[in-house]
């Protein structure tokens, strides 16, 4: 998958549970697991929105591309 998904990280840093990002989101929980899990397939503009609305964050905090080869090459930071 190219696009990776750091909603946990925020969330984390946010101090905020699924539970209540699920309420002030207004998703199900299922729904906001299978995002923050990166299995979704696509994702709402106006969910998004919300998402950022509620954790006070930009979208590309929540999402990254990363290519196939950044992937599958561990980082080397001696090197």
């Amino acid at each position: 998958m190219a696009i990776i998904v750091n909603l946990d990280v925020i969330m984390a840093k946010r101090k905020m549970s699924l539970n209540e990002l699920s309420e002030k989101v207004g998703l199900t929980l299922s729904n906001l697991s299978i995002l923050k899990t990166g299995k979704a397939k696509a994702i709402r503009f106006s969910t998004l929105e919300m998402i950022c609305h509620v954790l006070d964050c930009q979208p590309g905090d929540i999402l990254e591309y990363a290519n196939d080869e950044q992937e599958k090459q561990p980082t080397n930071k001696l090197s």
